[in-house]
């Protein structure tokens, strides 16, 4: 971690609604008037989409399993790098994950294809990552110890099936099979190296629908944040969370534990910026006091 330098990274498996909360933290970047360094989780895979697809079949002639959840897939040792890095200098590269035609048409590459590493702006306020392994630990790499504040997106298995699958089928262009296959070859990584990290994150968003979701391969729409409630759980030791004015808020909201919150789903990008504002702004301060100090100590 780094008081000058400080990284937020946002977790989740694919389809769990990491870009719902990361387009909210922009939103909340805008109000305050940072300038974020954003890095995509998938940069860090180790292959192309082509590469990955002679990687499963070597592996599935060989009896095993391949995934993007795991490190077999991943440089977790890089994504380890870069956090520490960013987090003593504020300077790093990074590359993006080309996934579909209209992301790769500005690059003149082909989708599932990497763009050139490139340096990271300088200057900026905190970096900002959102993917899949934002606090994972393995036995060669801890990329948790490096972040600042570790936000999960959890919605329970069923709904992050579904969203998913026509995630996808729609925007990805994947058949539906090919999406299938995927999930059942994940399950092994998932268990290890996906679950794991939401008992590190500093609040956990869980979406739990209210409409039936029993057969998640045979559904074909997402359902709705209003047809939804959102647990968000937060770590015990955070202190100066403010539950009577989130409660106060959030029309809806209640207590369902000492440290767990429940509100509708509709109301799920008010309690993120609610939430996790404050704690973005405390972060701010922090870096600004570090700024400060070390400036002090220069001059003497």
């Amino acid at each position: 971690m780094s008081a000058k330098h400080p990284i937020i990274a946002i977790t989740g498996s694919s389809g769990a609604g990491t870009t719902t909360t990361t387009n909210a933290i922009r939103h909340i970047f805008r109000n305050l008037g940072l300038d974020a360094a954003f890095v995509e989780g998938d940069s860090f895979h180790r292959y192309t989409r082509p590469e990955m697809e002679v990687e499963i079949r070597k592996a599935q002639e060989q009896g095993r399993h391949i995934s993007y959840f795991g490190p077999k897939a991943n440089d977790f040792v890089l994504l380890e790098s870069l956090f520490r890095e960013y987090g003593e200098t504020g300077q790093g590269k990074y590359r993006q994950y080309l996934h579909s035609f209209d992301d790769a048409v500005p690059f003149n590459q082909m989708p599932g294809t990497f763009t050139p590493w490139q340096d990271l702006s300088d200057k900026t306020d905190l970096l900002f990552y959102e993917g899949l392994h934002g606090a994972v630990v393995t036995e060669e790499a801890d990329v948790a110890k490096h972040v600042d504040l570790l936000v999960g997106m959890v919605p329970i298995v069923n709904l992050e099936w579904i969203q998913k699958i026509v995630r996808d089928t729609t925007d990805r262009g994947h058949s539906r099979e090919a999406v299938m296959s995927s999930i059942v070859r994940s399950m092994d990584d998932y268990f290890h190296y996906i679950t794991p990290q939401f008992s590190r994150t500093h609040v956990n968003f869980q979406r739990v629908p209210t409409v039936d979701t029993s057969n998640p391969f045979s559904a074909r729409e997402i359902p709705s944040h209003d047809e939804s409630f959102v647990v968000v759980r937060f770590r015990r030791e955070m202190r100066t969370v403010d539950y009577p004015y989130l409660l106060k808020m959030i029309d809806g909201a209640f207590m369902s534990r000492v440290n767990t919150m429940v509100v509708p789903g509709g109301k799920m990008g008010l309690a993120m910026e609610l939430i996790l504002s404050p704690l973005i702004e405390e972060l701010m301060d922090k870096k600004r006091r570090a700024s400060f100090q070390m400036d002090w100590v220069e001059e003497k």
